[in-house]
């Protein structure tokens, strides 16, 4: 059973930074792809960004704003968050792809909240 583990959120002011971290147990992390999702309040999870080999992916609403990056010797992932909106407050989930893509395993959450 693959456990992550999401750390990093906390309250910061608009116009801040925040950096998640996801740290993956099991071996061969590097051959599978990983994502970010959020859930704001009263809303549905939604996609953020992901990694998969060198490709990345962003959702509209953080592009040019969130970076993912990952690094394999240390089994996570990391979201970096550059120009916070009260809007990106919800809280976050890494998750790990299958080998067919399909995002088999969840973290527990981290809460990030942005104050206007």
């Amino acid at each position: 059973q693959v456990q992550l583990v999401e750390s990093g959120g906390g309250l910061v002011q608009a116009g801040g930074s925040l950096r998640l971290s996801c740290v993956a147990s099991g071996r061969t992390f590097s051959i599978y792809g990983m994502g970010w999702f959020r859930q704001g309040p009263g809303k549905e999870r939604e996609f953020v960004a992901s990694i998969n080999g060198g490709r990345t992916s962003y959702s509209d609403s953080v592009k040019g704003r969130f970076s993912i990056s990952r690094d394999n010797a240390k089994n996570t992932a990391y979201l970096q968050m550059n120009s916070l909106k009260p809007e990106d407050t919800a809280v976050y989930y890494c998750a790990r792809q299958s080998l067919q893509g399909r995002y088999q395993y969840w973290g527990q959450g981290t809460q990030v909240t942005v104050s206007s």
